[in-house]
């Protein structure tokens, strides 16, 4: 049975750095429970607080889904004084994530050499976009750099078109759930030695672990898989297909026994009987002929229509949704994909997390805190600061 308890609660995560990556884990691990401390600059906060589109108040829709569950704290960390705050909260939580250029937090006197003796139970987690190590690791790795240096780019698109990136930042969103991942099994391995460690995850390294067979296979026959469009190369059926009115369905018929009865459907029983297609490597020399048929099936119905005889069918198939499409359709609403959060203009609502969890699930519990909302609280609860210390800093412009 569901419980408030969360797998993550008592741990405790200082967040530093912006924009995507790291504080997109932070989110995740927020969600499942963590105490999350995010560190700000004073005045400016994150840069995600600005971006795409801003509500009334000039803070963006986004931030309240990246930034939920988490506390904002300000420090200058471009002063010795405030620099000085941010090494004591590394000493009294479970897990430091940061999202610097490699050398930022060792330039400042603050990288996870200095808690090997002082905090040795400490996590370190670093996000970047080439890694610490190696020629590149000084490079600033935005996620389309990176999603094209990882191999996604060169295998997204259509052979006689440039490249082409999905309107999302899919690598650091990639290089997140790493991330997430390294924390976790860093976790459990602290429960087994008693100690820490440095997580290294770059945003063209969680790119190039989806790249799955493309190694292997260039390996052994030096075969360079190139991008197919809508299709995917070696497995046929499966393709985007013309409806009769002008909407697109997705169509995964390239197991045996569906592609026979997706050909039956498709009134395409000779296709379907035929010995040269009754496997794989068949379907493959003869995807043309198959595709063809298949769209000529499928004009002559709505996408609606051609969904419905393929789910009479059992062949695995859907729509191309759009964000409208998912607020619409009740699976979506029956699987909790959505979670109210307050903000300053009313309410908002925001992707839920998964994994989905039976006894211990995550949840949303407030969305983005406003700039430097929880400093007091959190400078006076781990630091034991009283409030004229935490005074003389904001005289300062240290937080």
């Amino acid at each position: 049975m569901p419980t408030d308890q969360r797998p993550l609660d008592g741990v405790k995560v200082l967040e530093l750095g912006q924009l995507i990556a790291g504080p997109q884990a932070g989110a995740v691990l927020a969600y499942f429970g963590a105490e999350v401390i995010k560190v700000e600059p004073p005045g400016r906060g994150d840069a995600i607080r600005s971006w795409r589109k801003l509500d009334e108040s000039g803070t963006s829709y986004w931030w309240q889904s990246i930034a939920r569950n988490k506390k904002s704290i300000t420090v200058d960390l471009k002063t010795e004084q405030g620099r000085s705050v941010v090494k004591q909260l590394m000493g009294e939580v479970d897990v430091v994530l940061e999202n610097f250029r490699p050398g930022t937090l060792e330039k400042w006197g603050m990288g996870p050499d200095i808690f090997k003796e002082s905090h040795p139970q400490l996590i370190f987690t670093r996000v970047s976009g080439y890694g610490q190590t190696g020629p590149r690791a000084s490079q600033p790795g935005y996620a389309s750099a990176c999603e094209a240096y990882g191999g996604f780019r060169y295998v997204n698109g259509y052979p006689d078109r440039p490249p082409v990136r999905p309107n999302l930042s899919l690598g650091d969103t990639l290089a997140a759930m790493h991330a997430v991942i390294g924390v976790l099994l860093a976790l459990f391995g602290r429960t087994n030695t008693g100690r820490g460690q440095v997580v290294d995850v770059s945003i063209f390294e969680s790119v190039y672990n989806m790249m799955e067979s493309v190694v292997p296979e260039y390996s052994a026959e030096q075969i360079i898989r190139e991008p197919s469009g809508s299709t995917l190369t070696g497995i046929v059926p499966t393709n985007t297909y013309l409806c009769s009115d002008g909407k697109y369905v997705v169509i995964g018929g390239n197991g045996d026994s569906i592609y026979k009865r997706l050909m039956i459907r498709a009134a395409r029983e000779d296709l379907a009987k035929d010995p040269r297609m009754a496997d794989n490597a068949g379907r493959v020399a003869h995807e043309d002929e198959i595709d063809q048929a298949i769209i000529d099936w499928t004009t002559q119905y709505t996408a609606d229509e051609v969904l419905q005889q393929l789910k009479e069918a059992e062949v695995p198939s859907g729509p191309i949704y759009n964000v409208e499409d998912m607020f619409a359709d009740p699976h979506y609403r029956a699987r909790g994909l959505f979670e109210r959060v307050e903000y300053p203009q009313g309410e908002l609502e925001v992707a839920a997390i998964h994994p989905r969890l039976s006894d211990t699930p995550g949840r949303t519990d407030s969305g983005g805190p406003t700039l430097g909302q929880h400093t007091d609280r959190v400078l006076k609860d781990m630091l034991g600061y009283n409030d004229a210390e935490i005074s003389a800093l904001r005289a300062d412009k240290i937080v």
